[in-house]
């Protein structure tokens, strides 16, 4: 089994790297890990929605390089919202009888293309909140620590 997280950006932030490096840690013992960071395209603040698009579609274009046969799970603020339980079921499923290899994506801080969330078997959101794609990596690892915990009938989930 191996996760795959693929995310725009670099992480700039000290305590966000020291999170997801105890994530990483964590997860060691139950997965093989990868965590992927393309490059992000410069986006001014007052862009039209067609310079978004294709600022969104050249980010698109270095993450789908990333993918490889993976089942692809993206982050998007419109996808399904499932609970902790719900999500470990949903992963366990995943590496049963879809892929043993499921790839996470992290658009940038205009979100994700068209071309990626077409290409994603699933979309997932944590939240109608809007959420820094930075801090969203380590809330991603969390919840796949999590997910392993309950799947493995180990205490952490409350």
């Amino acid at each position: 089994m191996k996760i795959k997280i693929i995310s725009v950006g670099k992480i700039k932030e000290k305590y966000l790297k020291n999170g997801i490096s105890e994530y990483e840690k964590r997860l060691s013992r139950y997965v093989r890990l990868e965590m992927l960071e393309v490059n992000d395209e410069k986006a001014p603040e007052n862009l039209s929605e067609k310079d978004m698009d294709i600022v969104k579609d050249k980010e698109a274009d270095r993450i789908l390089s990333k993918i490889d046969k993976e089942y692809i799970i993206a982050l998007d603020i419109v996808g399904k919202q499932l609970d902790s339980i719900k999500l470990s079921r949903t992963m366990k499923d995943i590496f049963s009888y879809q892929s043993s290899d499921i790839a996470f994506i992290i658009g940038g801080s205009l979100g994700l293309s068209k071309k990626v969330l077409d290409k994603a078997n699933m979309k997932l959101s944590f939240s109608k909140l809007t959420f820094p794609h930075q801090l969203m990596k380590m809330i991603l690892l969390e919840q796949i620590y999590r997910s392993f915990r309950i799947m493995n009938n180990e205490p952490y989930h409350k």
